[in-house]
């Protein structure tokens, strides 16, 4: 598949629950926050972890480099019962 088609894959489904896996056979899920012309940016399942204490939670998940969308092996939508 093309970087194309999986960019406009992921960018009709922003906001939804998806598993990626990378062609080094990695498994991501997330949920879709954003898609850039080369990279997809996941936020991750479940509830944030807390580093405990008051006053470290600092500012949410953050979000790191993304997944290049030339390196997606394959895309599937999660379905609600997966949570």
């Amino acid at each position: 598949m093309s970087v194309g088609h999986y960019y406009g894959m992921c960018h009709r489904h922003i906001g939804r629950a998806v598993e990626i896996r990378t062609h080094d056979g990695r498994i991501h899920r997330g949920i879709i926050h954003r898609v850039s012309r080369d990279r997809v940016f996941l936020q991750p399942l479940g509830r944030p972890r807390n580093l405990g204490g008051f006053g470290y939670g600092g500012w949410g998940w953050g979000f790191g480099a993304g997944i290049a969308l030339g390196f997606i092996a394959s895309f599937a939508v999660l379905s609600f019962f997966f949570w």
